[in-house]
C-alpha cells in the first residue's frame, strides 16, 4: 500500500488512535513516579492532549476527573464532584445569561450601530469602532458571546460596503465577469442564496439600493487591485471583532475564564482573601486594557489597509461612493430601530446597575454595600445572581394599570424579558465544564 493511501486512512482514524494510544504511551508515569503524584501528572497529561487534538470533545474531556480521579485514588468524588459548580461558575453563568438577554431583545444591534454611525466607515475607522463596541460588550459578557453577537452584524456592513463575499473572490480572480455585478458596494444581495431563518443579514436593511450604478469606467487591473484591497479589509474587519473581544476580557472579572479561574484558585488557596474583587481588578486592568485596545488598532488597520491618507483626507471615487452608501445603510438601519422600547430599557438598566452592584459591593478604598450583610457572606457571584434571576420575572411589556379594568383589553400572554428555554439554548454549557475541570484538575494536583 502507498504511503500517501496508508497516511490518508491514518488521518481518518487519528482520533481513535489518540485515545486508544496516549494512555499506553503515559503508562511508563505510574511505575516511576510516586504513586499519587505519577497517577495525577497522568491523568492531566491526559486531559491536556485530549484537550489539544480534540480527540473527544472538549466538555467531555473537561468531565475525565469524574470518572479518573476517583478511580485511580487521587481525589474521592464527593471531592471532584463540587469543583464543577463553585462561587466562580455561578459568576461565570450569570454574565451568559446576561448576554442571552441581550441578545433576545436586540440591545447589541443599537450599539454596534450606534457607534458605527459616529466613527463612520473609512477601514481604519470602521475596525475602530467594531472593537470598541466588541470590547465594551466583552468588558461585562464572555469573549465567546460578544463574537457571536457581533460578527453576523459585521458580515451585514461588509456586504453593503464591498457587496458579496463570493462575487468580491471572484472579481480577485476574474476581474473580467465585472459587468455582472456593481464594484465597490453591490449591495443587492440574492434573496433566494438567503437562509430561511431569520439573520441579522436580513433584518439589516437595503432599502434604497437598487439604484442603477454608473458605469464603472476602470481597467480590468484596476478592478481586481480594487477588489485585493477590500477582500483584505474584510479579513481586518473580521479578524478585529475576536481580537477586541479578548483584549476587553481582560478588564473585567466576569469578562473572560482565566480571571474566573485565578479568583477560584484563589479563594480555594486563602478563603478569607478578598482583595481581589471586582472593583480592585477593574483599576488595576481597564488602563491596560485601553493600552492594549489601541496598539490592536494600529496593528490590524496597518496589516489590513486601513490607515492611509483617506483617514485625513476625503477622495470622491469609488470607495467613497461606497462608503457613503454604506454609512447610509447603518444611519438608517439605526433610524429603523426606532425609539427604545421598555424591553430594551429595561435590559439596559439592569445592565448598567450589574456593573453598578459588582463596583461597589467592595471597592476597598471606601466600604461597599456588603457591608449591611455578614461579613464574607455576599460576594461577586451573589450578585450576578440575583440580577439574572430577576430578568427571568420582570416583564418585556410596560406594565398597565388600565389593562385590570378595560374588559375591551387584548389579553395577551405574560412574556418576562428572558424565558429558561432561551437561556438554555443560548448558554455555552460546555464552557462552564471546561471551568469546572480546570478547577478539579487544579484541585488534584494541590
Amino acid at each position: 500500500m502507498k504511503i500517501s493511501v496508508l497516511s490518508k486512512k491514518l488521518w481518518c482514524v487519528h482520533k481513535q488512535l489518540l485515545l486508544l494510544l496516549t494512555p499506553l504511551l503515559f503508562l511508563p508515569l505510574l511505575l516511576t513516579l510516586p504513586e499519587k503524584e505519577g497517577k495525577c501528572l497522568y491523568v492531566v497529561i491526559l486531559m491536556a492532549t485530549f484537550w489539544c487534538t480534540e480527540a473527544l470533545p472538549l466538555a467531555v474531556t473537561a468531565m475525565l476527573p469524574v470518572c479518573l480521579f476517583p478511580t485511580l485514588g487521587i481525589l474521592p468524588a464527593k471531592t471532584v464532584c463540587p469543583q464543577y459548580f463553585i462561587e466562580t461558575n455561578f459568576l461565570f453563568f450569570s454574565g451568559l445569561v446576561m448576554a442571552s438577554s441581550i441578545e433576545e431583545w436586540g440591545l447589541h444591534r443599537r450599539i454596534a450601530l450606534k457607534v458605527l454611525s459616529i466613527v463612520g466607515v473609512k477601514p481604519a475607522w470602521l475596525i475602530l469602532g467594531m472593537m470598541i463596541t466588541s470590547s465594551f460588550l466583552s468588558m461585562w459578557l464572555s469573549n465567546t458571546a460578544t463574537t457571536a453577537m457581533m460578527l453576523p452584524i459585521a458580515n451585514a456592513i461588509l456586504e453593503s460596503l464591498f457587496g458579496d463575499l463570493e462575487t468580491l473572490k471572484q472579481k480577485c480572480k476574474s476581474p473580467e465577469g465585472h459587468d455582472s455585478a456593481v464594484i465597490n458596494g453591490q449591495t443587492s444581495l440574492k434573496l433566494h442564496s438567503l437562509p430561511s431563518e431569520p439573520s441579522e443579514k436580513q433584518t439589516l436593511s437595503m432599502d434604497g439600493m437598487d439604484a442603477v450604478e454608473p458605469t464603472d469606467m476602470r481597467t480590468t487591473e484596476e478592478i481586481r487591485s480594487e477588489s485585493q484591497y477590500q477582500l483584505k479589509v474584510w479579513k481586518g474587519f473580521l479578524i478585529c471583532i475576536p481580537y477586541a473581544a479578548s483584549i476587553g476580557g481582560t478588564a473585567t472579572l466576569t469578562g473572560t475564564a482565566p480571571n474566573l479561574i485565578l479568583i477560584g484558585q484563589l479563594k480555594s488557596y486563602f478563603p478569607d482573601c478578598d482583595l481581589i474583587n471586582f472593583g480592585s481588578w477593574f483599576a488595576f486592568a481597564f488602563p491596560l486594557m485601553l493600552v492594549f485596545l489601541f496598539l490592536g488598532w494600529i496593528w490590524i488597520s496597518f496589516l489590513y489597509g486601513g490607515l492611509n491618507t483617506r483617514l485625513c483626507f476625503a477622495k470622491h471615487d469609488h470607495r467613497a461612493q461606497a462608503e457613503a452608501r454604506a454609512i447610509a445603510l447603518i444611519k438608517e438601519d439605526y433610524r429603523k430601530l426606532g425609539p427604545m422600547n421598555f424591553a430594551e430599557g429595561a435590559i439596559s438598566f439592569f445592565f448598567i446597575l450589574f456593573a453598578v452592584l459588582l463596583f461597589t459591593r467592595d471597592p476597598k478604598f471606601v466600604p461597599g454595600w456588603s457591608v449591611f450583610f455578614k461579613q464574607g457572606y455576599v460576594s461577586d457571584a451573589v450578585t450576578g445572581v440575583i440580577i439574572v434571576s430577576i430578568l427571568f420575572f420582570f416583564p418585556s411589556q410596560k406594565p398597565s394599570l388600565s389593562w385590570w379594568f378595560d374588559p375591551q383589553a387584548v389579553n395577551t400572554p405574560y412574556v418576562p424579558l428572558l424565558s429558561w428555554k432561551k437561556a438554555q439554548d443560548s448558554v455555552p454549557w460546555n464552557i462552564i465544564l471546561l471551568l469546572g475541570g480546570g478547577f478539579a484538575m487544579a484541585k488534584a494536583c494541590e
